[in-house]
């Protein structure tokens, strides 16, 4: 005969009366108990943690369609810190429709601010350097990035910002990778700028042009590896503050370059392009 709690036991391990667990079981699928051999409902330790994340939701002000969305997947032990919410994401590898389910979850839960710095900054490195030991193939890679890119262009459609005045972002010419500098776009807009997003592989002139129309304090550029610092030179004409970072910049490249450094994460990036605000 399985273990487990019996619905009383589970109302008061969690607080929620036995008729409410009942409605959220039926409509919402969020548990998924054993039986006996008699037909009872014997509930685990799992079901305990999904009950009392959902409890927890519900006290900040969610409804309960709302919190069971962001639940996920029956079996899915729900994520608390933003270790565990990196982990969620790791183990959704593979699956689509979960990833954005825990994609979701990790914004409504840790706010956009933690969610870029702490889970998909961590997210994108360890899938990165999965992928440098091939313990990933490019379909799994592509299927990581494209769930976190549709993520971050909604956050991108909020014009909002200005008060520190214009920053112009784009990739460095033939840079493709874009997320990284998706994330600084969104934090400076949240932190008071104006950002003009150009994206990946952008010409060094059309930056500029567009910079100076703008009036831009500042134009950063982003490059993943050394080797896209070579279409970089007409960046040093003495206008707009230049800020370079990405995987391939350093403050020696910068300091060629006539610019600065941006840093090793998204915090110092910010932190970098703010020191032009004061």
């Amino acid at each position: 005969m399985p273990g487990g709690l019996n619905i009383a036991a589970l109302a008061r391990r969690t607080g929620v009366p036995p008729d409410t667990l009942r409605k959220w079981e039926q409509r919402y699928r969020i548990l998924l108990p054993d039986r006996t051999a008699g037909g009872q409902r014997r509930y685990s330790e799992r079901d305990v943690a999904r009950v009392e994340w959902l409890r927890e939701r519900l006290e900040q002000g969610y409804r309960i369609g709302e919190a069971a969305r962001l639940l996920g997947t029956i079996g899915v032990e729900p994520a608390r810190s933003a270790g565990d919410h990196v982990r969620s994401l790791i183990d959704a590898m593979g699956e689509p429709t979960e990833l954005g389910i825990r994609l979701d979850q990790s914004f409504a839960l840790l706010g956009v601010d933690q969610t870029l710095a702490e889970v998909i900054q961590p997210l994108l490195r360890t899938i990165g350097e999965r992928w440098e030991r091939g313990e990933l193939n490019v379909a799994d890679e592509h299927l990581v990035s494209e769930a976190v890119r549709s993520r971050l262009g909604h956050l991108l459609a909020d014009a909002g910002g200005g008060v520190h005045g214009v920053a112009v972002l784009a990739c460095a010419p033939g840079e493709h990778h874009e997320l990284g500098l998706m994330m600084v776009a969104i934090a400076l807009r949240r932190d008071g700028w104006k950002v003009a997003y150009l994206g990946a592989d952008t010409p060094v002139r059309d930056a500029l042009a567009l910079a100076d129309r703008l009036s831009a304090r500042v134009v950063g550029v982003s490059l993943a590896s050394e080797e896209r610092a070579a279409g970089l030179e007409a960046l040093t004409d003495g206008g707009t503050a230049l800020v370079v970072g990405g995987a391939g910049a350093s403050p020696a490249l910068a300091n060629e370059l006539g610019g600065v450094y941006a840093g090793p994460d998204l915090h110092d990036a910010v932190e970098t392009v703010r020191a032009f605000a004061a």
